[in-house]
């Protein structure tokens, strides 16, 4: 359905504002089996990745084309900026292919939201930030037990020198961050914001287009609407990105608060 059409729906040709329900949109099937239009373009994101990079990278040579040099620069970010400056010169390069496929795929998916004719922000549908925060959850819980150990893992949560009476206290708090805080809040900040600005997006499109359909003084103030529409979708463009960065570098940051040595 697209955005436009949205603000068309209604008895009696009135405007009706968009809601969650423009985030439920199947393409095959129905209910809880249906394959919806976030999975298609999750596939999508993922072959586009794929190609881009190896055409990118399959004659590389001393002096880049546009290609080579776009590739290189995001992974620089990645590499040096995040996983090295972060997690340490000494651990970081083995975890370097996991937060950079990450930060791929959160940014594409996230463009998709303002890329025709996709114009869906995947990460928007609570489920795929859901499964790359656990993802994550998995990863830094792993290695820091591989790293210290099961048990010396989970008992360097409570800092050393405290007094008895506090470390069972201190323990639960601490578990209850590891396990809960820390995935739930990395997969909710990241949905949050695909989400709202999608509507808010979705809100302006719809609702300048049913004021520009209008008579009177109301085309003048839908054009103003879809002048702050142009507005919102280049701030949206930099939320998108600052999320999949966001969202990379806290990964990195759990990373690194597993696998060091005083952890």
């Amino acid at each position: 359905m697209s955005i436009i059409a949205l603000g068309m729906e209604g008895g009696g040709g009135g405007f009706t504002a968009p809601d969650a329900s423009i985030f439920w949109e199947p393409l095959i099937g129905h209910e809880a089996t249906a394959i919806t239009r976030p999975v298609f373009l999750m596939v999508i994101s993922g072959i586009l990745v794929a190609w881009f990079l190896l055409a990118t990278t399959k004659r590389r040579a001393l002096v880049p084309s546009k290609g080579q040099l776009m590739t290189e620069s995001v992974y620089g970010l990645v590499r040096n900026s995040i996983a090295k400056d972060i997690i340490g010169s000494h651990d970081f390069l083995r975890f370097v292919p996991l937060l950079f496929t990450m930060f791929l795929l959160i940014l594409v998916n996230n463009f998709f939201g303002v890329i025709p004719p996709f114009n869906y922000p995947t990460m928007s549908r609570i489920g795929f930030p859901v499964a790359l925060a656990l993802t994550i959850w998995v990863v830094f819980h792993v290695v820091g037990m591989k790293k210290h150990g099961v048990v010396g893992y989970w008992k360097s949560l409570v800092p050393s020198g405290l007094p008895k009476g506090m470390i069972p206290a201190i323990f639960i708090l601490e578990l209850i961050t590891d396990l809960f805080t820390r995935p739930v809040t990395l997969g909710l900040r990241l949905f949050g914001n695909m989400f709202a600005g999608h509507i808010l997006m979705a809100l302006f499109i719809s609702g300048g287009w049913f004021m520009l359909q209008a008579g009177g003084i109301l085309p003048v103030a839908g054009a103003v609407t879809w002048l702050f529409a142009v507005v919102m979708t280049l701030f949206e463009m930099l939320v998108e990105f600052l999320q999949a960065y966001v969202f990379t570098l806290l990964s990195a940051l759990y990373i690194a608060g597993a696998v060091a040595d005083s952890h």
